[in-house]
């Protein structure tokens, strides 16, 4: 299933081996890839096992990965274990990751807030100290070229119409707190801005019943004309071609800007104003002084965490009054830094 810690693995296996031509192999592991016997001949020519966490279908392929961190350990070779996340997911998916963090020599994390919460967990807080903080980049880069869509073109003709099109870019799950930008939307129709709220991405499924609690939302605070949400886009000429119409992005986040949010990293690439929620914690971009650099620029515009929904559409306003030159992005830098500080751990 596509996912973007799937698809981070594939961008950084590729870096990888622009960086050093013929020392990384990318295996995929899946119910109809990657055997076990070709699995355990490959680790048997390999000096390090890296693996990515967390895996959308955990409960269909989560037995392969560990698999292949087990035949790791066994033949003497050294495991690296990249954990996005930990106490945003569910208890049953992390009790699931736990042997993998067992298994692992390092652990690569990309926000100083995840390793905060895996040291806090109860039993499994010592596992802390095997982790190091890497810098996250974007999974997406702007091409030359946007392309056209139907959904680009109705943008196109909402912003003509005079409305006011805010964009929340990424999948679609509790943990980006997606129904918050209802509410902010909700504040902005109250003041006669007409509001289009476009959510590029799709939902993942889970036990949570994310989607039926979103368009609950929608029913109730009457926004059905208001809401789009987009679906799956598989092009990223396409997808910033999404980008293009919109005005400007915005994220409440109950845990605050983190430095794994690939997504706001992505949209910054638009040169549209990002308003999301400060960070909770000061230190929490030191070791990641590109991101840093956005926000010092004002391309990420942050909001006090526990502030109301009209301190959000106060923030979206001010943003789009202002004159604003979106500094350089520059995607291969991003991806070197993250290519580094990986490699130093191989």
């Amino acid at each position: 299933m596509q996912c973007g810690v799937g698809h981070f693995t594939q961008r950084l296996a590729q870096a990888m081996e622009r960086a050093t031509p013929g020392r990384c192999v990318e295996f995929p592991l899946t119910r109809s890839e990657g055997s076990l016997p070709a699995l355990w001949k490959l680790i048997g020519c390999a000096g390090t096992v890296v693996c990515n966490f967390p895996i959308v279908a955990w409960k269909r392929v989560i037995l392969r990965p560990l698999l292949a961190l087990a035949m790791a350990r066994l033949r003497g070779r050294r495991v690296v274990v990249i954990q996005h996340e930990w106490s945003s997911l569910n208890w049953m998916r992390r009790l699931t990751y736990l042997p993998a963090l067992l298994l692992a020599d390092s652990i690569l994390m990309f926000s100083p807030l995840v390793k905060r919460q895996l040291a806090d967990g109860p039993m499994v807080g010592w596992l802390a100290k095997r982790c190091v903080l890497v810098p996250l980049p974007p999974n997406i880069e702007a091409p030359q070229a946007s392309a056209d869509s139907p959904l680009r073109q109705r943008l196109i003709e909402a912003r003509r119409d005079g409305r006011l099109v805010i964009g929340h870019f990424g999948s679609i799950y509790p943990g980006k707190q997606p129904e918050a930008l209802l509410e902010i939307g909700a504040v902005l129709k109250q003041r006669g801005r007409r509001p289009l709220l476009v959510y590029i991405g799709s939902f993942i499924r889970g036990v949570d019943r994310a989607e039926e609690a979103f368009h609950a939302r929608v029913a109730r605070l009457d926004m059905a004309d208001d809401v789009i949400v987009s679906g799956f886009v598989a092009s990223e000429s396409e997808l910033f071609g999404l980008f293009e119409p919109i005005q400007a992005f915005c994220y409440q986040l109950d845990e605050g800007l983190t430095a794994r949010r690939a997504s706001i990293m992505a949209g910054a690439q638009s040169g549209r104003p990002i308003i999301v929620t400060a960070a909770v914690d000061a230190d929490e971009f030191a070791h990641h002084p590109r991101l840093q650099a956005l926000i010092g620029s004002g391309a990420i515009v942050t909001v006090p965490g526990g502030s109301r929904y009209e301190a959000y559409a106060d923030a979206v306003e001010a943003a789009l009054g202002r004159r604003f030159e979106p500094p350089p992005f520059d995607f291969e830098g991003w991806w070197s830094d993250t290519v580094r500080a990986v490699a130093a751990e191989l």
